[in-house]
């Protein structure tokens, strides 16, 4: 019996990853004094692995979890201020698929 990845929810297709986390290295960073004055916040929205969170600190903010990204560059293009510094993980990090 097939699964049709069309049903599966955003955790369970999450599932099927593997992000290999580099703690010495977050290939995704925020800039905080640029994020402090956008009001599209397009990077809550645009994420299709939903690594980009309001800060619970601070709403203003945005916090990136790094570990749950599917490598797109979504977030790249769409963030017009340019606050998003995203770079490819070292070698032999970074997501790793395990179906397709």
């Amino acid at each position: 019996m097939s699964t049709n990845l069309f049903d599966l929810s955003l955790e369970d297709k999450l599932y099927r990853t593997r992000f290999e986390t580099d703690h010495d290295f977050r290939h995704i960073e925020v800039e905080d004094s640029v994020c402090r004055t956008c009001a599209e916040r397009t990077c809550l929205d645009i994420c299709p692995a939903e690594v980009y969170k309001p800060d619970p600190n601070d709403a203003r903010l945005v916090v990136a979890r790094y570990e749950n990204c599917l490598e797109c560059g979504t977030c790249r293009v769409m963030c017009e201020p340019e606050g998003i510094r995203w770079r490819f993980p070292n070698g032999g990090m970074g997501v790793k698929y395990r179906y397709g």
